[in-house]
């Protein structure tokens, strides 16, 4: 059944069995009124017009917004607010227990009664109304996402309903949600949300978060007072690191500017009091000997939020003290207990989004660490993150855990959620479908996830929402049948999607752009869609074509690279994609996109290779290499001698492994790998530069070398055997200069190639 069609069965349903329904319009007619009381606040207000609004849009007729007073009582009527008239028609309601966001929706008589707890309890009762029982829908934040029903005849089935969602604060970080009118009907109220007065305002949390040195700024309290900040390895640093939380001089200083903040937002209900973003945690006595203790770094930094909050309960007593559990303070203390005007905000960073947080094993240790903040804790309020950072652009097969896992974080305890995904980007996986299921959820997770994501499909895809849904599930299955360890921080779909899944997803894009080719709007929301799916091909179009020549199959991607990047990069910016990564804007990472392709026939073929089959042998270029500091360590140049014109060249003044080649999953099986490198060299004698492979799951070499200067003269590129190797995911090719400016000036690898033993 619909969801919309189940909670109508539900409002339904009153004392007696009995159903009264109300008419609110007849053939675009109506003699409702829309009830407001004289001194209803901002939202109230807006809440009665976004009603007038949507009910003209449905049926068509425009129901006049009047004051109490002006409205007698036995008038056909939609009453908004907790006014005289609300309070009187149900006295026994505990407004108060309806707190900022409860909503009551009731009908009595020939009169429907939406309020709700202050200030955004009726602007949410009245959303509620409207998307549930008489069917609107807001897919998104444009105008063109929004859906009203033509329903000239509009009747209701009678109501009673009152609820208090458990989640007090609820953020959906995508960058359409942000916006303040999309945020306030999707009845989210989070910190970053644009969300005027007018529409119930939200949360602030002063600081955010990392609020250390926000608080206790080094350029202005180190000089003087080094031991306010941690000792790390016997020397008092503020780089990288912590504050010495056991120094109750600094923690009076921290008290005093924590309440400066506040005194200038009284409002804002919540002040972050958190770890810096690294490490660091003082390693003096006194704040070990707390960590001892406790059995984790999270006990020294409690018991200092503990007494900052109390400080700061005796000003604002009302005020929320967050702190982090996060990294090496995730482990919860074994004695200190959490205050009870402390919430402690739980990160999940560390775990797999392919299982469920509860019963996947991947997240065994998350669990546990949850398991013992609930059980010592008031309250919990949770950082999870949704989207991958290390590539917006990348297909991140989540969604069968986003409603499990909000189940179990209000299960423990959790009374805020922090859905982080790519608000900085309008291009990745499904931006629109997450923002709109995690709010529903958020505020109702008892939703049923598949019915919620089929809903939208269909409503934001139309026709092309079969194969989508396809594509989604396809997704999913390869990364659970694959086992992957699924990370916020992937960056590429190497480990988990098979040529066998590109192929077939790339069948279901191509049907459901079919379906709606006749739709201008539609078909572009098809296309965006198809943004992270075309950017994993791009990544991997060498190592595909490869695969579908070894499987003798013909190649589905583009023939030319060239165009077919051109094309994306593009529409990219036709769909004003902003980021590519966290902190990484697309147009920085457009050149590296485009390097990656050269024209058909610029590479030369190396001469090991000539007159082998085609799919016998694969070329890895510079432009697939991953380079470690570029600019610094390394650079990628323009060199002639190069087979294809490129290099990367790394300086001889240090020697890190700045050129790497990770192996990607289509190429494991056994190979012999050759690498070719030029050295220029001041000298005649001596260490050139070091190449190897590395297996990064046994922490150890595979294969290695030190080339002497002797071994390649003249500067010319020369071709160095790695040897035969069954190379797998996980595995990387790397190569590093020596530190030896003296001898050495710089070192330029220009491929690495790859000859396919046979069995």
């Amino acid at each position: 059944m619909p969801r919309t069609a189940l909670l109508v069965v539900l409002f339904s349903l009153v004392l007696g069995g009995k159903t009264m329904a109300l008419t609110l319009a007849t053939n675009g007619k109506s003699d409702y009124v829309i009830v407001v009381a004289a001194d209803a606040i901002a939202p109230e207000m807006t809440a009665a017009k976004e009603l007038q609004a949507h009910l003209q849009m449905v049926t068509g007729a425009t129901l006049p917004i009047r004051a109490e007073a002006d409205v007698p009582a036995g008038a056909h009527q939609i009453v908004i607010g907790p006014n005289a008239r609300f309070k009187a028609a149900f006295p026994k309601i505990d407004l108060a227990s309806l707190r900022h966001d409860g909503i009551v929706m009731e009908t009595s008589g020939d009169t429907l009664y939406l309020a709700g707890g202050r200030p955004r309890g009726t602007l949410y009762a009245v959303y509620t109304f409207l998307e549930d029982v008489v069917g609107c829908r807001w897919w998104g934040s444009r105008p063109d996402e929004a859906f009203a029903p033509d329903k000239p005849t509009l009747t209701i089935p009678a109501l009673d309903k009152s609820y208090l969602p458990q989640l007090q604060y609820r953020e959906a970080f995508y960058r359409g949600a942000l916006d303040g009118v999309y945020a306030a009907r999707s009845k989210c109220n989070g910190n970053f949300a644009r969300i005027p007065v007018d529409y119930g305002g939200h949360y602030t949390i002063l600081g955010w978060c990392h609020t250390l040195y926000q608080l206790m700024p080094p350029e202005k309290y180190f000089a003087q007072h080094p031991e306010w900040y941690s000792l790390v390895n016997g020397k008092r640093t503020f780089d990288g690191a912590q504050l010495c939380l056991t120094n109750e001089e600094m923690r009076k200083e921290f008290v005093h500017n924590a309440l400066e903040w506040l005194r200038k937002d009284p409002n804002a209900g919540m002040i972050s009091i958190a770890q810096n973003d690294c490490g660091g945690a003082c390693q003096c006595p006194d704040c070990q000997k707390i960590a001892q203790e406790e059995g984790s770094e999270s006990g020294p930094l409690l018991h200092f939020v503990n007494a900052v909050a109390a400080d700061i309960e005796k000003e604002f007593p009302d005020t929320i003290v967050e702190t982090l559990a996060y990294t090496y303070t995730r482990t919860p203390p074994k004695i200190v207990k959490p205050r009870h005007n402390v919430v402690v905000r739980l990160c999940t960073i560390e775990c797999s989004y392919a299982q469920p947080l509860a019963t996947g094993p991947q997240n065994a240790k998350f669990k546990a660490d949850i398991d013992g903040w609930a059980a010592v804790a008031p309250q919990l309020y949770i950082w999870d993150y949704v989207t991958d950072f290390a590539g917006y652009l990348t297909v991140h097969p989540n969604l069968r855990v986003l409603a499990p896992n909000i189940r179990f974080f209000v299960g423990h305890k959790a009374i805020g959620l922090f859905e982080q995904g790519d608000a900085s980007s309008s291009c990745s996986d499904f931006p629109e479908l997450r923002a709109w299921l995690l709010a529903h959820l958020m505020w109702n997770p008892s939703l049923d996830d598949k019915t919620l994501i089929a809903e939208f499909m269909h409503g934001y895809y139309g026709a092309a929402a079969d194969p989508l849904l396809r594509f989604i599930d396809l997704m999913a299955n390869a990364v659970e049948r694959k086992h992957t360890y699924l990370s916020c921080f992937m960056g590429d779909t190497s480990a988990w999607m098979t040529y066998d899944d590109m192929e077939k997803a790339y069948a279901l894009f191509k049907d459901a752009a079919a379906k709606v080719s006749d739709n201008t709007l539609l078909s572009a929301r098809v296309r965006r869609a198809r943004m992270p799916l075309d950017h994993a091909l791009l990544q991997r179009y060498y190592v595909l074509k490869h695969s579908a020549k070894a499987m003798g199959k013909p190649f589905f991607g583009p023939a030319d690279p060239v165009i077919f990047c051109d094309d994306f990069i593009k529409a990219a910016h036709d769909f004003d994609i902003g980021n590519y990564s966290e902190g990484q804007s697309f147009a920085s990472y457009e050149p590296t996109l485009r390097s990656r392709f050269r024209p058909a026939g610029s590479i030369t073929v190396p001469d090991i290779c000539k007159g082998l089959p085609e799919d016998s042998w694969v070329d890895i270029q510079d432009n697939e290499f991953s380079l470690a500091n570029p600019g610094g360590w390394v650079s990628l140049v323009d060199d002639p001698k190069a087979s294809d014109g490129r290099a990367a060249r790394m300086p001889a003044n240090h020697n890190q492994w700045a050129t790497q080649w990770p192996v990607p999953g289509d190429f494991a099986g056994r190979w012999h790998m050759y690498a070719v490198i030029k050295c220029e060299a001041t000298a005649t004698e001596g260490d050139a530069f070091q190449i190897g492979v590395y297996d990064n799951e046994k922490r150890a070499d595979v294969s290695g070398q030190t080339v002497h200067i002797e071994q390649c003269p003249g500067g010319h590129y020369e071709t160095y055997d790695l040897g035969v190797l069954d190379l797998k995911p996980g595995m990387y090719f790397w190569a590093a200069p020596m530190n030896n400016p003296d001898k050495v000036t710089a070192i330029s690898v220009d491929r690495v190639f790859l000859v396919q033993e046979k069995h």
